[in-house]
């Protein structure tokens, strides 16, 4: 897919792939932040706040393909942003990614 036509898709710019390595995170902020993470090369994004309080997951701990909060220690499937782990028992929304010339795209 062209660059140009991610825009009207709802796509927006967040940063290049390679400042974002593997096993980091990544907050984009807007009117709701995201958080990136890179899992061995594959990049999820979801709701950065924690359905249970509002902690920044992007400032967690990342263990495979979960994210745990810091400051209650609820997880979360970056797949499917579903709970894994309480006091969180909602799930955090997950945020469709692709990858164009090396740059990540988030659609928010």
């Amino acid at each position: 897919m062209e660059i140009a036509a991610l825009a009207p898709l709802g796509f927006t710019e967040v940063c290049r792939l390679d400042e974002l390595r593997p096993g980091e995170s990544h907050r984009m902020e807007g009117e709701v932040p995201i958080a990136l993470f890179n899992v061995e090369g594959e990049i999820f994004a979801i709701d950065d706040t924690c359905t249970h309080q509002d902690a920044s997951l992007a400032d967690g701990w990342l263990e495979g393909r979960t994210i745990e909060c810091p400051l209650h220690s609820s997880c979360f499937d970056l797949r499917t942003g579903i709970p894994t782990g309480l006091p969180a028992r909602r799930p955090v929304r997950v945020h469709q990614v692709i990858i164009e010339n090396g740059v990540i795209y988030v659609r928010a």
